[in-house]
């Protein structure tokens, strides 16, 4: 599988070098090469993944995993060029599914299960950890007793009384078997045994079992022969262990101490070599310079500096091309002084034009390209043709562990070269120059200014420097900050393709999402940069998302989707615990905190859920408000304060976005996802997964297509309500005899407001004001005006 998945990367690469690295004039020509890019680049990302996940040897695994990431990396720097092309979230695919044949679910995003796998381990200690702090805070919901109903007493009291009832017979009958036996012991003694009659006794013991010894010898002898059995030294092997070689799970094993072996064989040779090319340098740097140079510090690098700097020979020549454009520049002077002195009449102003504006398309740079490129190469270079089929115990490849070694040898014999070399440099330019010292050039730069220092913000700074992470992870915890994930795949956010959206987007409507798509955005800006240090530190940084859409659509179930598939920590701000972090400098501290414990236990997720309070137009009512609109100045510096390497993912959710002050509120969040309600097929399926995850069973008389049509309008909220009221313990007691009926669910959805379309169309005018919804209206109307151009310029004709 890795194999033929790694032929379909490379086929790939060569297609992006020829199609992707030229211009392009046709914008539609473009949308559907990154598009068909973008469809195959899932197709192999979903087959890596799966190749990845089987893989033992932990060389190969590493080798896959690059190529993974690698992929994921394309896959978003692709997402990139398309919504920049479009200005949408959401692209119109089917034609290119149907040319390529193939299905709606093969553009699900696949999420790499090495996400969690290897580092299992630590998430499972962390959630114990925190459940003991929640617990001895208080903070954990206590299970309620529930009264037993008179039938399940009755059942209790039954099976009570069977077991004493067994239990008694049990001992009387074994009371019978004691006397009897104290009565036929007394019998023999009395008559007693001849020593035949012992023999005999002896002889058929022994017999029966080395009978059986034999017997159970030839069946296991058989069962190897035949395969269906592992020969005894294999069988050794614990059940857990084979279990983890089935699901292809890492598996521990023994590293191998080539360092020292490294060290004595080749570090003589490696230290020889290293001073010889310092030397060397030093050198013919004096020839061109007239002076050695001075030792590049450790902060530099040390030697390794010298190597990457410019050799004396291109320093040579620059100096001869440097003398060659002054020469150069001296005759055009002369011919410009002999023109000057012509005639002005002769002189014509030149002839003034437009700019030309280059409007073709060209795919932008990329981080991944190199990475999948040497990713293929170490491939073809070292897996392709090896054969591998006797290495069953799949152990490291000596070699290859050996040149990773090498690097981290030569590193460490290179800083004992340094000293070395540092102390000879000072003593032959004692000797030969007379300098007792480096050349350091003291007080100002060359512009006569000192360097300025960068402005360090407050976030930034270390505020809490004799507090360790665990004492900042229990008070978060404890003041509800830090809250538990509930253990929610992505995957269970139910729902289908909506054709019509589809439909609508080709008559020009501007495109919302539908549920499938908002899976597809949650995945590629949450979940693959937060579950990969690769992809999020190389990928399109995206450090905010904001979930919007009514009350009841999911938004909660997608951020504690995010951090399911992560492994990330969930910190919640809501106006009760900021309000125990008083004041500006209250939540700087509480910011500073949740920064500091997020980056050390990456990947993390801060939530702000109704984050349109925070940016509300109105005046704020209470403390606790005025404390959590606070927040709204402070946001952007928190944003800035995240680097590439820091895993950390902000996401707000709302149900009213259009309360908000547009302006700060899209400068803070970087990509918005609209939210839509459930349409009749994802309902239909609502329905019935839900009654049936509850208990409940489907017969004639409940129609499911009913509810579906009955509940147009309504949220996932509502039908998880709607079920929960309906199917109470004591109604799952009578289902039996009393079947589920469409009007007990109907009459408690009546009881629910659905969403109206004036409330879906506000959303929908709210979201053309944001800033991709502005530019996706100014290309239509620019592409409106082109039409018109074109049908005036055909009429004149």
């Amino acid at each position: 599988m890795w194999a033929d998945t790694q032929r379909e990367l490379d086929t790939m690469l060569q297609r992006e070098r020829e199609e992707f690295l030229q211009p392009q004039e046709d914008l539609e020509k473009v949308m559907k090469m990154l598009a068909t890019a973008y469809v195959q680049y899932l197709a192999i990302l979903r087959k890596l993944e799966e190749a990845h996940d089987h893989l033992i040897h932990q060389q190969k695994r590493a080798a896959a995993r690059q190529a993974l990431d690698g992929v994921m990396g394309r896959i978003l720097e692709i997402k990139r060029e398309m919504v920049a092309l479009e200005n949408s979230e959401c692209h119109s695919m089917a034609g290119i599914l149907m040319e390529l044949q193939r299905v709606p679910e093969d553009i699900e995003i696949p999420i790499p299960k090495y996400f969690i796998k290897e580092n299992l381990g630590i998430l499972q200690d962390r959630e114990k950890y925190l459940h003991e702090i929640l617990l001895n805070a208080g903070l954990l919901e206590q299970e309620a007793v529930t009264a037993m109903t008179l039938e399940e007493g009755i059942r209790v009291i039954q099976v009570a009384e069977r077991a004493r009832q067994g239990r008694a017979r049990a001992a009387f009958m074994r009371r019978i078997y004691l006397e009897e036996k104290r009565q036929s012991k007394k019998e023999v003694q009395e008559m007693g045994k001849s020593p035949d009659d012992a023999a005999t006794c002896i002889q058929k013991v022994w017999r029966g079992h080395s009978q059986r010894k034999k017997t159970e010898r030839l069946r296991e002898e058989e069962m190897i022969f035949l395969g269906m059995s592992l020969p005894p030294d294999l069988e050794a092997m614990s059940s857990l262990q084979k279990a983890n070689i089935l699901q292809g799970e890492v598996q521990e094993r023994a590293d191998f101490c080539f360092r020292h072996e490294l060290k004595t064989t080749e570090g003589p040779h490696i230290k020889e070599t290293l001073q010889d090319q310092i030397t060397q340098c030093f050198v013919e740097c004096r020839h061109i310079t007239g002076r050695f140079p001075d030792y590049p510090p450790e902060k530099t690098g040390g030697s390794k500096a010298i190597f990457i700097e410019k050799h004396p020979e291109q320093v040579l020549e620059e100096l001869a091309a440097k003398k060659a454009k002054a020469e150069a520049e001296k005759n055009e002077k002369d011919k410009k002084g002999k023109q000057d002195k012509e005639p002005a009449q002769e002189k014509k102003p030149p002839k003034v034009g437009k700019p030309v504006v280059d409007e073709s398309w060209k795919m932008g740079p990329s981080n991944f390209l190199l990475m999948l490129e040497e990713g293929s190469s170490q491939y073809q270079v070292f897996w392709e043709n090896r054969d591998n089929r006797s290495d069953f115990l799949q152990d490291h490849d000596p070699e290859l562990i050996k040149g990773e070694e090498r690097e981290e040898v030569e590193e460490e014999i290179r800083v004992q070269v340094d000293e070395v070399m540092q102390e000879k440099l000072l003593r032959v330019k004692q000797a030969v120059d007379g300098e007792t010292g480096p050349q350091i050039k003291a007080g100002k730069d060359k512009g006569g200014k000192t360097p300025g220092k960068k402005k360090i913000s407050e976030l930034e700074k270390d505020l809490t420097p004799d507090r360790t992470i665990d004492s900042l992870y229990q008070e978060l915890a404890e003041e509800g900050l830090l809250i538990q994930v509930k253990n929610v795949n992505l995957s269970d956010y139910i729902g289908y393709y909506d054709c019509l959206r589809s439909i609508l987007r080709e008559t020009g409507a501007q495109p919302m999402p539908s549920i499938p798509e908002v899976r597809q955005l949650v995945a590629l800006y949450g979940i693959l940069p937060l579950g990969s240090q690769t992809v999020h530190e190389n990928a399109p940084l995206v450090k905010s998302l904001l979930l919007a859409g009514p009350a009841g659509v999911g938004k909660k179930m997608l951020v504690h989707a995010i951090c399911t598939e992560t492994g990330a920590n969930l910190f919640s701000l809501t106006p009760s615990n900021t309000g125990k972090y008083p004041g500006r400098d209250g939540l700087i501290m509480m910011l500073h905190m949740i920064l500091k414990v997020g980056k050390e236990l990456q990947p993390s997720v801060v939530w702000i859920g109704n984050t349109e309070r925070i940016f509300s137009k109105g005046a704020p009512k209470g403390e606790e408000e005025v404390n959590f609109k606070r927040l709204a100045k402070l946001l952007p510096q928190f944003l800035r304060a995240l680097k590439p390497k820091d895993r950390v993912l902000l996401v707000g959710t709302s149900s009213r976005p259009f309360d908000a002050n547009l302006g700060p509120f899209c400068k803070v969040y970087q990509k918005i996802i609209l939210i839509p309600k459930p349409d009749y097929l994802t309902r239909f399926a609502l329905w019935k997964h839900y009654i049936l995850q509850r208990g409940g069973a489907l017969t004639k008389l409940l129609n499911l297509n009913c509810l579906a049509q009955v509940s147009d309008g309504f949220t996932q909220g509502h039908v998880v309500d709607v079920v929960h009221t309906v199917l109470t313990e004591l109604r799952l007691l009578q289902m039996a005899r009393k079947p589920l009926r469409t009007a007990e669910f109907v009459t408690s959805l009546a009881r629910h407001d659905p969403v109206y379309k004036e409330e879906e169309e506000t959303f929908q005018a709210w979201y053309a004001k944001t800033p991709l919804g502005k530019a996706w209206i100014t290309a239509q109307e620019a592409k409106e005006e082109e039409k018109e151009k074109g049908k005036k310029g055909k009429g004149k004709k």
